[in-house]
């Protein structure tokens, strides 16, 4: 059997993390039915897309005519908001297959096609709304383009990208939202919206784990999700697995916070005592 969480760790920690294959294998970790073949199909298909882009230089405007032709109107990549509520929406070979997801998995798929074909393109990490740069992204607005794959690659004016900001936080665009995304940034934003998904689905606690897991095996994570996974294993009935690792949390926190600590090791007492 595959250990698909150590390539993926192994992939996170090369000098240069390839984007595609970390979502691939994501989506070969939660998918039970997925094979090497599978994922060596996806490639292809990656492949296949970028080689119906001409391949040179050319502005960043008509690199997102391009790709707008090709992948939103040619191809059919878009998404709609019932799209949410589907977990193969954040996995790209369902992506690749289904030609539908959320947005920053659409957006990978604009990335991956256009970086094959040379383009200057980078993911833009806007708050709730992922979507696609081209260009210098330390350009002003008319020279750093923006398209969003999930409208199917519509472009975007600053005005556009300021109203999106402005209805996800109520604040003012920073201009730092508009630089490039780190890839592992890019998954870790994939990972959460995973677990946003499961979270509210008690019988998928599965696909949280998995998510956790794979989030705590990138370079760096923020300390709380060992927590979280302690919690997630207690309410998955792993009693004593979750009560050991709510006690190794304590110790990380007990330094800074020691009241939370107490707190923590209580709820570890109490996942012991579920097995009396």
């Amino acid at each position: 059997m595959t250990d698909w969480g150590q390539e993926f760790a192994e992939e996170a920690r090369t000098e240069r993390p390839d984007l595609a294959r970390l979502c691939l294998l994501v989506g070969a970790a939660l998918d039970p039915d997925v094979t090497q073949a599978d994922l060596d199909e996806a490639e292809i298909e990656l492949d296949r897309l970028s080689g119906l882009l001409p391949y040179g230089a050319r502005p960043p405007r008509a690199w997102a005519a391009a790709l707008g032709e090709l992948l939103g109107a040619r191809e059919g990549f878009h998404g709609v908001s019932a799209d949410y509520q589907r977990l193969e929406s954040s996995l790209l070979h369902h992506v690749l297959r289904r030609r539908r997801g959320l947005p920053i998995l659409l957006s990978v798929v604009w990335m991956e096609v256009a970086r094959r074909a040379g383009a200057p393109v980078y993911g833009v990490a806007l708050p709730g709304h992922f979507v696609v740069g081209i260009g210098d992204p330390h350009a002003p607005m008319p020279e750093q383009v923006l398209t969003d794959p999930f409208a199917g690659g519509r472009g975007m004016t600053g005005t556009d990208a300021e109203l999106l900001v402005a209805g996800a936080t109520g604040e003012t665009l920073d201009p730092s939202m508009l630089l490039p995304a780190d890839p592992l940034d890019i998954v870790r934003r994939i990972l959460n919206n995973i677990r946003s998904w499961a979270a509210p689905r008690p019988e998928r606690s599965d696909v949280a784990l998995i998510a956790l897991d794979l989030a705590l095996l990138l370079p760096s994570h923020p300390a709380h999700l060992r927590y979280e996974r302690a919690q997630l294993l207690v309410r998955r009935g792993d009693f004593l697995t979750g009560a050991a690792e709510l006690e190794l949390y304590a110790e990380v926190v007990s330094a800074v916070e020691p009241t939370a600590a107490d707190r923590i090791r209580s709820r570890a007492r109490a996942a012991r005592a579920m097995l009396n």
